[in-house]
């Protein structure tokens, strides 16, 4: 299987216009476009993030805020008779809780993050397997980010590997880019019976 690369480059245009007149077999593929083709992902990821952001970040950054007064307090209360290297683990104590919550915003958004590249990590791993497939069997030799594209040179529909990893996975698309698909000779696989998309839930942890 040929290596895959998903690449940026500001020369894309050139290397499609040579496309045809090569051995180079050059497709490009969106990402967050076919992730929201994934029936109900959207709202299933808005209710987990919210239940996380409430559940756990709000409570964590609570309790953080309650820690660090109760170590303030005691750290006020008992610092004068404290040996000199327990002192110095509760300021590190201290100014670990406090460089937290003075960054709590920057700290909420790492953690939403993370959890969000978790959460959506099986549908990634689904597209990226369907993708390699397709490059391995149509022989592609480049796989170029969409977005990398000049907006003045239009690809074949038929190079657009968005639209062949959403067939391949049994992912809607619209009537009007289904139209286009066939009137470029693009060929539909047939669903097996009662086929649904595939849409892995997302883990809770």
């Amino acid at each position: 299987m040929k290596q895959l690369l998903l690449v940026c480059v500001t020369v894309a245009s050139l290397l499609f216009s040579n496309n045809a007149q090569s051995q180079v077999k050059i497709g490009h593929f969106d990402e967050q476009s076919l992730l929201s083709l994934f029936p109900g992902l959207e709202q299933t990821m808005d209710s987990v993030m919210n239940t996380y952001l409430r559940d756990s970040l709000n409570v964590e950054y609570a309790y953080s805020v309650q820690d660090y007064k109760r170590r303030d307090s005691l750290y006020k209360k008992d610092s004068a008779t404290m040996p000199a290297k327990a002192r110095e683990m509760a300021e590190s104590d201290l100014n670990r809780l406090y460089y937290k919550i003075a960054n709590w915003q920057q700290y909420s958004e790492e953690m939403q993050r993370d959890k969000m590249e978790r959460l959506l990590g099986p549908y990634r791993q689904q597209m990226y397997n369907a993708l390699q497939q397709i490059v391995a069997e149509q022989k592609y030799t480049w796989v170029l980010k969409s977005e990398s594209l000049s907006p003045y040179v239009q690809p074949s529909i038929l190079d657009n590997l968005t639209i062949r990893v959403a067939l391949k996975l049994n992912l809607p698309l619209n009537k009007e880019i289904m139209d286009a698909w066939k009137a470029a000779g693009g060929t539909v696989p047939a669903p097996a019976t009662g086929a649904k998309p595939t849409t892995p839930a997302p883990k809770k942890n």
